[in-house]
């Protein structure tokens, strides 16, 4: 039995799945920008462009944590000085197991997907979830 929006075989690559976090931060954004950005989407992190939106980086919350932690001024600090650098990202293309293994064996909450050269979402624990038990909303090509 197939299931409106969902492919007959199953789910299987990020590039199936609509990911739950659309947002992306701008290097040059202050740090409380990115803070109340984060909080209002209620999401744990996004990834980070530049001006020409080539995907440089990722801010978890835990980043803004330490910088606070360590006194710094969110105003002060820019995303590109809170991101962490040489981010992981996934494909469309990459199946969801291998999307899996990667948020567990790195600890992530988020995984940004790239097609040619930009981020366009990420996916989260929660879609790989989704998608892994057959709930997850398809994207149409």
């Amino acid at each position: 039995m197939t299931t409106a929006g969902i492919p007959s075989e199953g789910f299987n690559t990020v590039g199936q799945i609509v990911g739950t976090n659309p947002v992306r931060l701008h290097s040059k954004q202050d740090g409380m920008a990115v803070t109340i950005e984060l909080l209002s989407a209620h999401i744990s992190g996004a990834p980070v462009v530049d001006q020409d939106g080539a995907y440089i980086g990722f801010i978890s919350e835990v980043d803004i944590l330490k910088a606070l932690a360590a006194g710094q001024d969110l105003t002060a600090l820019t995303a590109e000085q809170l991101m962490v650098h040489n981010p992981i990202a996934v494909h469309r293309s990459t199946p969801i197991a291998e999307a899996i293994k990667i948020m567990a064996d790195k600890h992530l909450l988020n995984l940004p997907v790239e097609e040619d050269g930009t981020v366009t979402y990420s996916v989260t624990r929660h879609d790989l979830l989704r998608a892994s038990i057959g709930l997850a909303v398809a994207i149409e090509d």
